[in-house]
């Protein structure tokens, strides 16, 4: 047994078969799906899980935080550990630690097991997240192939991120919430014993230096930068706890930045910044998720509060993103290859930009056949994201697979959180400018029945069937409608200025199929 365990982690990428690099492909992209589809599916759960566990206001907010906090957090340090460890090592060691965390909801019988289990999957995301593309790296060497698995790995991503609320709507509509958990476990445990038998092990030759200071300063500012921005989406940007804890993690992050530039191996070469094709495919990659997932929160609550659409016929809705995201991914390589990389990541951005304008443009009344161009649109811009990633790994040397990876994934994690926080800030503030409920007060909706309903839509349907002042569901309806062909003009403007900064970053004729450490 000792020996079948030496022999199945010291195998090496330079002894792969063609066949078995793309098998191997497979288990890393299984491993993708199963972490972003997590990402999503829990909020589909949220409701029933309160009917059963009766969780307080604060300990909700831990259930759904506590996953991205601990992910967040830890992307770097578990990076660094698997350059050092071994990266097969790690993602095994991750996808066990997904399985057991995934079964053990069964014995959940309060609101705080549930926290813990979503901290154990934050822990075991940021072990499988970096090193499913530090890996890719690895295996595939030449440049040209690394661009298509990257593009497969991109379209496996964003069917997950889809495949999230859909498969949690269905399993919702028969199981208990915990099916939502349970799910994960048989992909989990496939990919370990997949990953097992062909997966080549790798590290860095010369791997950074475990440091303990930059370690907790990485954890600490990330952890607080997302707490802070997520606090700020439901407090709004005034609240002054939420900027105490973001001035503290812009603290702990130049902290961090400055150690490791005095460092000579340090934890995270941020030199690497320096590089414009590697900033620009960091931007990219914050952009379109900071894009997908904020417009993609308004819309599924729109489905479900003003269509009054099921969890699954919602989840269902937004599937034309999958579908245009699922089209253009594999062939993105391809048309960077013809027409350059920088125009394709600008394209990219643009196109979300133009499905955000399209919306504003065309959205009076607005109306579900609206919205699928605007999501097909959306979906085909997640296509420059595989350009983006072949972007980066053609600029990092072999040794620094890991670093890169990290980077990328805190900017896809980052990307998530300032998605809803900024989008879903901006959105409450148009829905408060266009409801007006100072215009209620002659109907006794003040003091705090007022306040309820300035919230969301939500509480002001509750005030107006608590109230019977049907008027005011009608005026929140529409408030909620105006706020999101706002956000269609907020968010067009946003893109496609940073489509033109990304444009101007990247070297023209850059090659993503051809290695540059310049």
């Amino acid at each position: 047994m000792k020996k079948l365990l030496q022999a199945l982690f010291s195998m090496s990428a330079d002894t792969m078969s063609p066949a078995k690099r793309w098998t191997a492909l497979g288990v890393l992209s299984l491993s993708l799906f199963v972490v972003t589809m997590d990402m999503m599916i829990l909020l589909m759960a949220l409701p029933k899980l309160i009917i059963d566990l009766s969780p307080t206001t604060a300990q909700q907010l831990w259930i759904v935080d506590v996953y991205s906090l601990i992910l967040a957090g830890l992307l770097i340090p578990m990076s660094a550990l698997a350059d050092r460890w071994g990266r097969k090592k790690l993602l095994l060691t991750g996808f066990f630690i997904f399985s057991v965390a995934s079964v053990l909801v069964l014995f959940v019988t309060t609101a705080n097991h549930v926290i813990a289990l979503r901290a154990l999957l934050g822990l075991a995301g940021a072990m499988i997240m970096p090193t499913t593309l530090s890996m890719i790296r690895t295996i595939f060497s030449n440049p040209k192939e690394r661009a298509t698995a990257l593009a497969i790995w991109a379209s496996i991503a964003s069917l997950g991120a889809i495949a999230g609320p859909v498969g949690g709507g269905l399993l919702l509509e028969h199981f208990s919430w915990h099916s939502v958990f349970i799910i994960n476990a048989p992909f989990a445990l496939f990919a370990v014993i997949a990953g097992l038998f062909l997966l080549p092990e790798a590290r860095s030759t010369q791997p950074p230096r475990w440091d303990m200071l930059a370690t907790i300063l990485s954890i600490g500012g990330m952890s607080t930068l997302v707490w802070s921005i997520k606090h700020f989406a439901k407090e709004g940007w005034d609240d002054t706890t939420a900027l105490i804890v973001f001035a503290i993690s812009a603290l702990l992050l130049i902290g961090f930045v400055v150690r490791c530039l005095r460092q000579a191996k340090p934890m995270l070469d941020v030199r690497l910044f320096k590089r414009r094709p590697i900033a620009a495919g960091a931007i990219t990659a914050f952009f379109s998720m900071f894009a997908m997932t904020g417009i993609m929160l308004l819309i599924a609550q729109w489905l479900q509060v003003v269509l009054e659409w099921s969890p699954l016929k919602a989840g269902i809705a937004t599937l034309p993103t999958a579908v245009g995201a699922l089209l253009f991914t594999p062939l993105a390589p391809a048309i960077a290859a013809r027409i350059g990389a920088r125009t394709v990541l600008a394209s990219g951005l643009a196109m979300a930009g133009i499905g955000f304008l399209y919306i504003f443009l065309f959205g009076h009344p607005l109306t579900y056949g609206v919205l699928v161009p605007a999501l097909v649109l959306i979906g085909i811009s997640t296509a420059s994201l595989a350009v983006a990633s072949s972007l980066i790994m053609s600029s990092t040397p072999q040794d620094k697979a890991g670093n890169s990876a990290a980077i990328e994934e805190s900017m896809y994690d980052l990307g998530n959180v300032f998605g809803v926080a900024v989008i879903g800030s901006i959105a409450a503030a148009f829905y408060r400018q266009y409801l007006d409920i100072a215009s209620f007060a002659g109907q006794g909706i003040s003091g705090a029945l007022a306040d309820q309903a300035n919230k969301s839509i939500v509480d002001a349907l509750a005030v107006s069937a608590q109230t019977g002042v049907f008027d005011l569901a009608t005026k929140a309806t529409s408030a909620f409608d105006d706020s999101i062909l706002g956000i269609g003009l907020v968010g067009g403007i946003i893109l496609v200025t940073i489509a033109i900064i990304v444009f101007a970053l990247i070297p023209k004729g850059l090659d993503i199929t051809s290695q540059r450490h310049d």
